[in-house]
């Protein structure tokens, strides 16, 4: 004779989809998988140019652990990413460089710009500097800090995560997303 499931009453499940939900089964929409599956297998891409790419080390390490968001997963080909995580001082002749990167990532792709310098050229106001890579390329997230804290950097990818559960299958083909890449230029 089988013997009845019982389930801990106590535990509770985060991040599931709602749905409906039987012995053995669960019925729920498909864009709330995909959105699910997306949110927790990030691979993000460093383009790590100054001290902020230390501190993005220092979150990879076991002590802050990025591996937890389910981003252990490092990669440095910018077909197999989907977060560009820019760190570090960009200079103008470097401007063209990250957007031929950007272009380069599969859609859905995402953009952590880490640091001060990335965010907005940092203390260096002089003409060889971006003032910001969002002059090149869109930024979903910006991390403060002049070297951000790991924990800054985690709190920026889980920012990101909760943007990507939140987006729609189709955001991507709307005609306020096409007009947003073509003002950058990318289409």
């Amino acid at each position: 004779m089988p013997r009845p499931v019982q389930y801990n009453s106590k535990v509770k499940f985060e991040g599931i989809p709602e749905g409906y939900m039987g012995e053995g089964f669960m019925a729920t929409n498909l864009e709330k998988v995909i959105s699910l599956a997306r949110k927790n297998s990030i691979w993000p891409l460093p383009f790590a140019t100054s001290c902020c790419g230390i501190e993005f080390m220092a979150t990879m390490a076991s002590h802050y652990d990025i591996a937890r968001f389910g981003s252990e997963r490092v990669g440095f080909s910018p077909r197999q990413c989907d977060l560009l995580m820019v760190m570090g001082t960009i200079a103008k002749k470097m401007g063209p460089v990250l957007k031929q990167v950007y272009t380069q990532m599969a859609e859905p792709r995402w953009v952590i710009a880490v640091g001060a310098c990335a965010s907005s050229g940092g203390i260096f106001d002089s003409y060889s500097v971006l003032q910001g890579i969002d002059q090149v390329i869109p930024v979903d997230v910006y991390v403060p800090g002049c070297a951000p804290r790991p924990e800054a950097i985690l709190d920026g990818l889980m920012r990101i995560q909760d943007l990507v559960n939140k987006e729609g299958l189709r955001r991507r083909h709307s005609e306020q997303y096409k007009e947003l890449m073509n003002s950058y230029g990318i289409n």
